[in-house]
């Protein structure tokens, strides 16, 4: 496996740990060929399928500004990005705001209102002032945005993933890798639905077999979520899956390498069914009509 590292213009070579790569690099896969992320890993599966997987891997995803306030709010607790812009408006109705937006993209760094920067400089100073969160991304206590690249040893896929912060390995010390994530609540109850919506149980034991792969700490090594709510008093809560999530999350993920492996293998790369599909009404629609004439 070959990587370029386009910062440094330096050819890099093999499994390892590349802490220079820049986001856009690592996000437009620099493996020829192609590798499997945590994010794919998870499109290949249900309820997504195979096909969706390979169009997004040839053709990208297209830019959502819906994504702008996390990725700015990563930046700020994170320190490192590639810049955020503060556009003067109220908001992006006006033609001149818009068209500073898309400057501001097309230079690579991320626009804000004044009032959503106010925002994750808030959210920032509080994260900072949690007694675990505030230590897990403390200055000089490990390094950001650090992109991993190994080989699955069991069906030889080349994966990659990029830690929002690797830490420091003090001998005597349990290593535990922090992921921030902002999210609408951070109520645990909520955090739960999340985690199944959006897989972060898949993302959990993807990053830690990067971590086993490369030797990154022990079997002690922890994986956290570091959850913060996006509005006012902007509460953070930090979680760490139990052994039921993470075994679900492993389960999915040997299967969603299998599927990788097999499609590339194969050049198909099937949709969500090529026969006809029985289909049910949801069962809440059932339950509705039910209700509706038993009155």
């Amino acid at each position: 496996m070959t990587a370029i590292d386009e910062r440094t213009h330096k050819s890099v070579t093999g499994a390892g740990i590349y802490a220079d790569m820049p986001e856009a690099v690592y996000h437009a896969d620099p493996v020829p060929g192609g590798s499997l992320s945590s994010s794919g890993a998870r499109k290949l599966l249900a309820p997504s399928c195979p096909a969706l997987f390979r169009h997004e891997q040839l053709y990208g995803q297209p830019h959502k500004a819906v994504f702008d306030f996390g990725r700015a709010a990563h930046e700020e607790v994170l320190g490192v990005g590639g810049g955020i812009e503060v556009v003067e408006y109220a908001d992006w109705k006006k033609k001149d705001a818009q068209n500073a937006r898309a400057a501001a993209y097309a230079a690579g760094k991320t626009p804000l209102l004044p009032k959503e920067y106010e925002v994750v400089k808030t959210m920032a100073e509080e994260l900072k002032r949690h007694p675990i969160a505030g230590a897990l991304f403390q200055p000089g206590t490990g390094r950001p945005e650090q992109s991993l690249f190994w080989k699955d040893p069991a069906t030889g896929v080349i994966c990659r993933a990029r830690f929002d912060w690797l830490p420091t390995q003090v001998k005597g010390k349990r290593l535990v890798i922090g992921d921030y994530k902002t999210c609408r609540s951070a109520a645990p109850a909520d955090i739960a639905k999340a985690v199944h919506e959006h897989g972060y149980h898949q993302q959990d034991d993807f990053y830690r077999r990067g971590a086993r792969e490369l030797g990154i700490g022990d079997k002690d090594t922890s994986f956290v979520f570091i959850f913060q709510q996006k509005t006012a008093p902007y509460l953070v809560t930090v979680v760490e899956l139990d052994h039921e999530a993470r075994r679900i999350g492993k389960e999915r993920n040997d299967h969603a390498l299998k599927v990788y492996a097999r499609c590339r293998e194969t050049g198909v790369w099937p949709g969500f069914s090529d026969d006809i599909t029985m289909l049910s009404l949801p069962v809440w629609a059932e339950r509705q009509h039910d209700e509706e004439f038993m009155a």
